[in-house]
């Protein structure tokens, strides 16, 4: 595998995660973090070479932005001027439109390569000390290019990110990224979030297995980054939690009627979608 040098600024548990796959494979790894500890603590456990700075982006081949999307577009707007034609720059964060709005022109005028991204995996956990060398292995990959008739980009970026280990590749744009991880991202920690709000949930120990545990897993969110995703994405996640209340309703409003037909029929609607979706 070839190696080189890969910038990331933010070793929370997406950056860390990059920082140890990358530190594996042989590369050099530069960073920058808002904490300065946690930046030394990774330099001394030899996941992070040295500190990314104005003077030394420019030497690497790939830069990761795995940070909040606005605080992304500051740290961009910041190192813009640096960067040069060699990396290849690309975020990470978990909605594409404003970020990309904001990147996008910003490359042109700069003279630098950006691509959107957004690796599809994690933990309910954050933070550089939960971040795993293999989080990324066997695991989808979301690309948003500036074009899409760029052949050579889409193979560069794959061979730049091969450290990570990524199963594959969804080449997609913005908008289109945004609606769909409304559904399969945003509302399910929406749901999990107020599902854990029930006053049962508290004398749940011993009443509790599987069930309980899918649902909740993600409720032990970061509230400030998922605030600000929700908000950013608010049209399409509004959306689907609408279309979520309504299928609600309708499950209580067939008990409420003592409707067995009814209810059986929606839980059937629900089995047999799920079926279809999963091809078996």
């Amino acid at each position: 595998m070839k190696t080189g040098t890969v910038g990331i600024v933010g070793l929370g548990l997406i950056g860390g995660s990059f920082a140890k796959a990358y530190h594996v494979a042989g590369w050099k790894v530069l960073a920058s973090n808002r904490t300065e500890r946690v930046l030394e603590f990774a330099k001394i456990g030899g996941d992070v070479d040295d500190t990314l700075t104005n003077d030394n982006i420019g030497t690497c081949d790939l830069v990761l932005l795995t940070i909040f999307p606005e605080a992304s577009i500051q740290a961009l707007k910041g190192f813009a001027p640096y960067i040069g034609k060699k990396p290849l720059v690309m975020d990470c964060c978990g909605t594409k439109r404003v970020v990309c709005e904001a990147a996008f022109p910003m490359a042109e005028e700069y003279g630098f390569t950006f691509v959107g991204g957004h690796p599809m995996a994690g933990t309910q956990y954050s933070g550089y000390k939960y971040s795993l060398v293999d989080m990324y292995r066997d695991q989808p990959m979301v690309i948003v290019p500036p074009r899409f008739d760029d052949i050579f980009l889409l193979d560069r970026v794959k061979e730049l990110l091969s450290p990570a280990g990524f199963s594959h590749f969804s080449v997609t744009t913005a908008e289109a990224h945004d609606r769909m991880i409304a559904f399969t991202s945003q509302l399910a920690h929406v749901v999990s979030s107020s599902y854990v709000k029930s006053p049962t949930a508290r004398q749940h120990h011993g009443f509790s297995a599987g069930s309980y545990k899918d649902l909740t897993r993600v409720a032990r969110l970061n509230p400030t980054m998922w605030a600000e995703l929700f908000l950013e994405n608010k049209d399409n996640l509004i959306y689907e939690v609408d279309t979520l209340i309504s299928h609600l309703a309708a499950v209580r409003d067939a008990m409420e009627e003592n409707d067995k037909e009814k209810l059986i029929d929606l839980l059937e609607e629900g089995r047999r979608i799920k079926v279809e979706i999963d091809g078996r």
